[in-house]
């Protein structure tokens, strides 16, 4: 644990700061970047598992947000959705100027749940890989929800609200952001949340409770 935290406070010191976004953090990028690069990490599923009680949700009504599973834990679950061997996303390079202000604005803006861990990205264009830090909701962590029954998350996420906004307007957002990405970077199970929430609200099923 001490060389890992180690770790994280050297990183970035070389001007190798780079952060790997597979949620929010691709439509919504952090501040001072000067590289976007679109791309994607192996090893991991991504999946809608992660409660919000700070953005999408309240402590009172919590909402749902995207995290990441490593492989192996994943392969130990039941889920109804086959994972993609890619999660796709987008690097983001930080000045070394800026590392500490950015730093402290992540850390407050992942803080429910979240904790730092290390990946290789590998660039849709460059086949060197890149040292990535990212924020992933561990299993072990209390926001950790496990697998869920699609039909009911999308319900779920049809009604929930936080300070940042309708969950829904997440959900449509990182699956539109993933499809910009690449012509590769699509992922089912985010793609049959969006399609389960519409057909789910054209019944006239999934109003906000807020409304």
């Amino acid at each position: 644990m001490a060389g890992h935290q180690k770790e994280i406070e050297e990183f970035g010191n070389n001007d190798d700061f780079w952060l790997f976004g597979y949620g929010s953090l691709i439509w919504k990028p952090p501040p001072h970047f000067d590289q976007r690069v679109p791309g994607y990490i192996e090893g991991y599923v991504r999946r809608f598992w992660q409660v919000s009680e700070d953005h999408r949700g309240t402590p009172e009504a919590p909402g749902r947000v995207a995290t990441l599973i490593d492989r192996a834990h994943w392969d130990t679950l039941s889920d109804h959705h086959e994972p993609t061997e890619r999660v796709w996303g987008a690097a983001y390079h930080i000045p070394a100027a800026k590392v500490a202000e950015v730093r402290e604005y992540l850390d407050i803006r992942e803080i429910n749940g979240y904790s730092i861990q290390f990946t290789p990205f590998h660039p849709a264009l460059d086949s060197k890989p890149i040292k990535c830090l990212v924020y992933i909701g561990l299993p072990e962590n209390p926001q950790f929800l496990g697998p869920q029954d699609p039909e009911a998350l999308a319900k779920h996420i049809l009604k929930s609200k936080g300070p940042s906004g309708e969950n829904r307007e997440y959900l449509f957002n990182l699956e539109e952001a993933l499809l910009g990405l690449s012509e590769e970077s699509r992922d089912k199970h985010i793609s049959d949340l969006v399609a389960r929430c519409k057909k789910i609200d054209s019944e006239g099923a999934g109003t906000c409770e807020s409304r």
